[in-house]
């Protein structure tokens, strides 16, 4: 298995999977919510624009998560960050089982968000850090997969608890992670190369101006429109998915076997990445995964038969999270250490914003007409913007140790 991954040893072995059980407990909780919120509105009688809200306040707290917890991260540590923002999602979502208000949950998940937000670019860059350069791309891809297996985790919750014991149990068991957090106290080391970097500690607004520096400017714009592009089409069409399943016609909504299709799709999705992203590249990969996503989101919004649904769907969950992956594993790599996890944070806040804006605008464009493939069109084009600013003026990273591109020093310090 280890030497099958690429890892040199145990420890490194151990760190992809200690990691990427954080990571699946992060998709188990996003996983859930779609299914509580059902079962929320229906005993609370919520109306669609609070379901909206409700969502949108979990989006806006991983936003904000992510630019904290990454920037927290190059002060303090990826391992520190790492377990607090554990303990605060699972705390939260807890918590969120004996909400007795609207507002109360509101607030509960927002925080819950903030926890979710903040572990993934602090897990990616903990383990980017801390895997031989041949490796990284691949290992990174495979800590993405654990996402896949989260989501089997939430529909599985969601098929057999929730109808029979209700929603709160299921915030119950989204709590059960915090367990982990003590576990992982022991278990988990802080990265070489941040340890490195004892006594080189930039202030926060040096952070902030080296990732906007000279050397790294164009990196992060082509990252943060990346990431906006890919967050923004990926929650726009997969949030709606089911729905607009019963718009063309079809009763296969929200069931079981619907979503543990979608899901399991993913994961050849983000093993094929894997291996092509050291093979070709990441560019590469992000690319040709993205090109096909958006394809697939065109071929989706077309379909007519439920067979093409299914199909489209499939080869949609397929390329979109084999890209994801690919951008996981290039985000971290284009900064060096000493802001290594604040550009990540910031890059992965920015695209938050466009999983806000996403799932708005297809109820706003449906509310007025506009048909499935119109809608599905504009991920397309959102897509493909992403895509072309990746291909002008994105950089390669396969081999590259961003250490000795530039001074980490100068990265926090230069503003120019």
């Amino acid at each position: 298995m280890g030497r099958s991954l690429g890892l040199a040893d145990s420890k490194q072995r151990k760190l992809l999977v200690n990691a990427g059980f954080g990571w699946l407990f992060d998709a188990m909780d996003v996983g859930m919510l779609s299914f509580i919120v059902a079962a929320l509105a229906a005993e609370w009688s919520l109306g669609a624009d609070q379901v909206g809200v409700l969502t949108a306040i979990n989006s806006i707290g991983m936003a904000v998560g992510a630019a904290a917890a990454g920037s927290l991260a190059d002060r303090f540590g990826r391992r520190s960050m790492l377990l607090w923002t554990l303990v605060i999602f699972s705390v939260a979502t807890g918590l969120s089982a004996f909400a007795g208000t609207f507002a109360l949950l509101c607030a509960l998940r927002f925080a819950a968000g903030f926890g979710l937000g903040g572990e993934l670019p602090v897990a990616s860059t903990l383990v980017s850090e801390s895997v031989p350069a041949k490796d990284r791309g691949r290992i990174i891809v495979l800590l993405e997969s654990f996402w896949a297996g989260g989501w089997i985790v939430a529909a599985l919750v969601s098929y057999f608890v929730i109808p029979d014991y209700g929603w709160r149990i299921a915030f119950i068991i989204g709590a059960l992670p915090v367990l982990y957090a003590v576990y992982l106290r022991r278990a988990i080391e802080d990265s070489p190369r941040f340890k490195k970097q004892e006594g080189v500690r930039p202030s926060f607004g040096q952070r902030l101006a080296g990732i906007w520096s000279k050397p790294y400017r164009t990196s992060t714009i082509v990252l943060w429109i990346l990431w906006f592009t890919v967050v923004f089409s990926y929650y726009g069409m997969f949030l709606w998915l089911p729905s607009v399943m019963v718009l063309k016609g079809f009763d296969l909504v929200k069931s079981f076997q619907y979503v543990l299709l979608m899901t399991i799709a993913q994961l050849p999705g983000y093993f094929t990445a894997a291996y092509f992203i050291e093979k070709f590249g990441r560019k590469f990969v992000l690319v040709v995964y993205l090109l096909l996503t958006a394809a697939s989101a065109l071929w989706f919004g077309n379909a007519e038969s439920e067979g093409a649904l299914l199909a489209a769907g499939a080869c949609l969950s397929f390329f979109n999270l084999g890209a994801w992956g690919g951008m996981y594993a290039y985000t971290p790599e284009l900064y060096p250490t000493a802001v290594r996890a604040t550009g990540a944070g910031f890059a992965a806040s920015f695209g938050r914003i466009g999983g806000v804006i996403g799932p708005f605008l297809v109820g706003y464009l449906i509310e007025r007409g506009a048909s499935v493939a119109a809608v599905f069109a504009v991920f397309v084009a959102a897509i493909l913007i992403g895509v072309v600013a990746l291909l002008l003026y994105g950089k390669e990273t396969k081999g590259i140790d961003p250490d000795n591109v530039s001074s980490p020093q100068a990265a926090g310090r230069s503003g120019a």
